[in-house]
């Protein structure tokens, strides 16, 4: 590997070990220089390569320098999406796989939701839900993308929304494609009331079970 890449490897080691931590100044490009034997340019790259990853953050000045930087759920969880989607391109993942995914993980989200939801989300997801045939498609695909970003949020746990938002994103670009048959979307916003009934009674096991009835439905437009 070249010498920059593998500068790269050793000081992202020392990040995720926790031996350099959030908000931690690394050493200066001279030190890192001697330490590692190399060029300072070769630090400058690999330290370029740890910026890209949203590992470190570079600011300049007297109090500049290169930072570990505090971990950010949205930025995660878009750089999880960005690999998902080359994935899917690339045929290494394909969308009934994504939607295998989703099942595993938007399931007992949705229980967990029930559970700890605010009244103010419960008021945000009522808020998302539509009469069928008297809301514009377009409008109601967004609704209904809503719906299920909301419900995410409303597990409390910024960890399973940075794992599921990018699955149901790239999931979300494929289905909005489908050809549905006539009913098809006006089936799935009763699943929605039927979901929002079991969060608003924070009723778990209801919630779970018409959320798995939901996504069985979805599943052609996976194929």
């Amino acid at each position: 590997m070249p010498a920059y890449q593998v500068l790269a490897d050793a000081l992202r080691a020392r990040i995720l070990t926790g031996e350099l931590s959030p908000g931690e100044k690394l050493p200066i490009e001279p030190d890192l220089s001697s330490e590692y034997g190399v060029s300072r340019s070769t630090v400058r790259e690999a330290l370029r390569v740890l910026a890209s990853q949203n590992l470190i953050t570079t600011t300049r000045g007297v109090c500049g320098g290169s930072f570990v930087a505090h971990p950010n759920p949205a930025q995660i969880s878009g750089y999880l999406e960005a690999s998902l989607r080359l994935l899917a391109q690339a045929d290494g993942v394909t969308v009934a796989e994504l939607c295998e995914a989703r099942d595993m993980l938007e399931v007992p989200a949705a229980g967990m939701a029930a559970q700890r939801r605010s009244p103010g989300q419960l008021e945000e997801l009522r808020d998302t839900l539509f009469e069928p045939g008297r809301t514009p498609p377009d409008k109601a695909i967004e609704l209904s993308r809503t719906f299920h970003s909301v419900l995410m949020r409303s597990t409390g746990s910024s960890l399973v929304e940075v794992l599921i938002r990018p699955v149901f994103e790239v999931i979300y670009d494929h289905i909005i494609d489908y050809a549905a048959p006539l009913g098809f979307w006006a089936d799935l916003e009763k699943d929605h009331d039927e979901i929002f009934a079991a969060v608003a009674a924070k009723d778990a096991a209801g919630a779970r079970e018409a959320t798995r009835e939901h996504l069985r439905k979805l599943r052609p437009a996976c194929a």
